[in-house]
């Protein structure tokens, strides 16, 4: 990821910041700059509830070449309990016991590292919820 992408993604990355219409209370993660149900141009800026559930899921088996260290892993689309729904990898859980509708919350954890000096990405995580 180069440098400028990375510094521009950090309010969502590591604050959970979402942006919401102020005309018609539609909120959008990541942020945008017109809202597609109003076009309104003005928003603000709201943090999202780091609880949720899982919709879907599936286990990667034969991962990419940098994630192939933590192969098999499952990778779920979590809908968030302000109605928010992004795609995570889910951690701390055997692929075996997860189950649609399972409650999960969101932490960071590192993502990835672009080469042996370089940047350490973080990002969320979903968890299962005990």
């Amino acid at each position: 990821m180069a440098i400028p992408n990375y510094w521009r993604s950090i309010p969502q990355r590591y604050r959970y910041e979402a942006a919401k219409c102020t005309g018609c209370g539609k909120i959008f993660f990541p942020p945008r700059i017109v809202c597609d149900e109003c076009a309104s141009r003005s928003f603000e800026t709201i943090n999202l509830s780091r609880y949720g559930k899982i919709v879907t899921f599936t286990v990667i088996r034969i991962a990419p070449s940098q994630f192939v260290d933590q192969a098999p892993y499952p990778i779920g689309i979590v809908e968030l309990n302000d109605g928010i729904k992004i795609c995570t990898q889910i951690a701390d859980c055997n692929p075996d016991d997860l189950k649609i509708g399972m409650p999960v919350r969101l932490e960071f954890r590192k993502i990835s590292q672009d080469g042996t000096p370089g940047i350490i990405q973080y990002g969320y995580k979903a968890v299962p919820v005990k």
